[in-house]
């Protein structure tokens, strides 16, 4: 089988991992990369075979791609996706979606109407343990769902200092866009969907123009209420920290990357769980991978994406449809948050 042709357009933090693990899968061969920056694409041309450039249109008009993956600041993911899909190219395409609701919405259409496999980056779902959560909750261990809590912390914003896109609502910045993201996300797939917000708070700590702390009251299709509850501007934690915690009428479950720490008021014997508290840990559910960076979760995503396209399947995991609804809570809490 011929390998599939593969991209990537941004080569920051997300993009240069993008590219590692992409250039590592047995199923590719990674023919080009896009940045803006001068030093990073001196630095393929120096040490590596893949075709450089610094405008996206030149490069998916020059190389036969069979997928590009976009991890530029998220203003640009609108333009740039709906390029690759106008040129029948599929793509993941990094979290959050995009900036206006109403773009998404295009590209969630053009992607039904060209058939391509589409994917966001919210990697959360490729890690075993929010798996695990997922399924004890089909199989309903815990019972009717009473309450639950999202949390994200972690210490980006730990000083006033100077301008970043971080720091500029227009280019995706803020702890609502970058952090909050994730576990509304997490909330959706695995919980339900928000469909109201009670109330929200926005919270500048030390940046200028955006919010480093979200503090939201959410009710979901299902009616059942929870806390938002995300701060990038903790320096207890070391890096992100995301974890769900939900109340049952049987018992407890509180999640997050590392482990899942199950309370039941009776053993569950179909489950192997006893009365009490069980604690099982990332070790036990995490997805194999052929290539490790940062967590297997970044690979796995990248393995799903890719084999959906040698399938020829779209996934049900993490598609821009999904991406697009996250969006629209986001838009959501902002306009709560207004009329606070």
């Amino acid at each position: 089988m011929n390998k599939l042709r593969g991209a990537i357009l941004g080569l920051g933090k997300m993009g240069l991992s993008h590219a590692a693990i992409v250039g590592a899968h047995p199923s590719v061969d990674l023919v080009a990369v896009c940045d803006t920056s001068s030093m990073i694409l001196e630095g393929f041309k120096k040490y590596t075979k893949v075709n450089t450039y610094s405008d996206h249109k030149k490069m998916i008009d020059n190389e036969k791609l069979d997928f590009v993956v976009v991890a530029t600041p998220t203003k640009f993911h609108f333009p740039m996706v709906k390029y690759a899909f106008d040129n029948t190219i599929n793509v993941f395409c990094e979290k959050p979606f995009c900036l206006i609701s109403a773009e998404g919405e295009e590209l969630v259409k053009l992607s039904k109407q060209k058939s391509l496999v589409n994917q966001v980056g919210y990697h959360n779902h490729f890690i075993g343990t929010f798996r695990e959560l997922k399924r004890l909750l089909k199989e309903n261990v815990i019972g009717e769902l009473v309450h639950f809590t999202g949390e994200a912390y972690g210490p980006v914003v730990t000083r006033e200092k100077g301008s970043t896109w971080r720091s500029k609502p227009e280019e995706g910045g803020g702890c609502l866009f970058d952090y909050a993201s994730h576990i509304l996300n997490l909330i959706q797939e695995i919980i339900g969907r928000p469909a109201k917000i009670n109330g929200a708070l926005l919270k500048s700590i030390y940046s200028k123009g955006v919010e480093d702390a979200v503090f939201s009251l959410l009710t979901l299709e299902s009616g059942l209420n929870g806390v938002l509850l995300v701060n990038w501007s903790d320096e207890t934690y070391r890096k992100m920290s995301t974890s769900l915690t939900l109340q049952g009428k049987k018992g407890k479950v509180i999640c997050d990357a590392t482990e899942i720490k199950i309370f039941l008021k009776e053993a569950n014997k179909k489950e192997n769980l006893d009365k009490g508290w069980t604690i099982k840990y990332i070790t036990e559910f995490a997805l194999p991978v052929n290539f490790h960076l940062r967590g297997e979760e970044y690979s796995a995503q990248i393995d799903y994406f890719i084999n959906n396209i040698v399938t020829r399947e779209n996934g049900s995991v993490n598609t821009f449809e999904q991406g697009l609804y996250t969006d629209k809570v986001i838009e959501m809490i902002i306009d709560k948050a207004k009329q606070n």
